[in-house]
């Protein structure tokens, strides 16, 4: 058999830029994540090369489900499912099951793009979708607008999330004033699965006003949220230089109930506690086990939500 020599190619694969009003937004190809984002030519997001993998999940999109599932094991539909275990330390299948898939580049334009995956039927999850996210970036910064359609014959148990680490370069994970808009947080087991609510009013989790992050170490779930009647984008999660200099905030609208925060204490290198990730969750951990807010598609029906990042308060 004749050997076919083909051109090597990143890690990540495709690399697709848009640009406008100063701002820039990478997507790759492998998990169809964000893989930068800058504006006024400062990086917001902690980035990874295009030949590198992101270990700590950066950028990637969480889909059919955020976080972790307890053992990989749930019911749906009067039918018990097995997923495979993608944590093992913890006996968990975590973060879905497209982060390591190739998408498709639909359109592109100077700045704004589509991608899609046909993430298909498989044991543990037999429904297919069909995932797409347009990426657009503009004076308002960046904002990602996810749908998702079930185009298999039943109906099927849906969640997402993203996985962006922000960060001010020059200011330390210590020193960022942190604003997070939840009330109440998700007590945790030992392997990070929840068996409990508490308020976070008072305690050392209550970042309802903005407040230093310190030593804190954080891998928290936010419920409770503080909405914003007035507008769509109904939730914010600021990180700010102590000096009032600088600031950067990610927005969600209500269909992202949800904000997880992790300081990236369990990160080794160089990105141990550099920046930290920001997610908002359509649902907890262990939904689909508890059944909390999981999304129920029914076949062809689709379902959209979306989310930003922008630089100030």
């Amino acid at each position: 058999m004749d050997i076919v020599k083909t051109e090597a190619r990143p890690l990540s694969g495709a690399q697709w830029t848009i640009e406008a009003d100063g701002q820039e937004a990478v997507v790759v190809e492998v998990g169809g994540g964000l893989r930068a984002y800058r504006a006024g030519g400062v990086d917001y997001v902690d980035s990874y090369g295009e030949d590198e993998l992101p270990d700590g999940c950066e950028g990637q999109i969480l889909a059919p489900w955020p976080n972790r599932i307890r053992d990989g094991r749930y019911s749906f539909g009067g039918q018990t499912r097995q997923l495979s275990l993608t944590e093992p330390t913890r006996h968990t299948a975590i973060h879905g099951l497209v982060n390591w898939q190739p998408w498709r580049l639909e359109s592109k334009t100077a700045d704004t793009l589509v991608v899609s995956c046909e993430m298909p039927a498989q044991l543990g999850y037999p429904w297919p979708l069909l995932l797409r996210t347009q990426w657009r970036v503009g004076a308002d910064g960046l904002r990602a607008t996810h749908q998702v359609t079930n185009v298999g014959r039943a109906e099927c148990p849906f969640g997402i999330s993203v996985h962006p680490y922000l960060r001010l370069p020059g200011v330390a994970v210590d020193d960022l004033l942190l604003r997070v808009p939840g009330r109440s947080r998700l007590l945790l087991d030992g392997r990070l699965l929840p068996i409990g609510v508490a308020k976070v009013a008072g305690s050392e989790y209550d970042f309802t006003e903005s407040r230093r992050i310190g030593t804190a170490v954080l891998d928290v779930t936010f419920g409770d949220l503080d909405l914003d009647p007035a507008g769509a984008e109904a939730s914010r999660v600021t990180l700010g230089a102590p000096d009032g200099s600088a600031a950067v905030s990610m927005w969600a609208d209500p269909s992202f109930g949800w904000w997880q925060v992790f300081t990236g204490d369990t990160l080794v290198g160089d990105r141990h506690r550099r920046s930290v990730a920001v997610e908002p969750m359509t649902c907890p951990p262990d939904a689909f086990r508890s059944g909390k807010d999981v999304i129920v598609l029914a076949p062809g029906q689709s379902w959209e939500a979306s989310w930003g990042i922008r630089p100030g308060h």
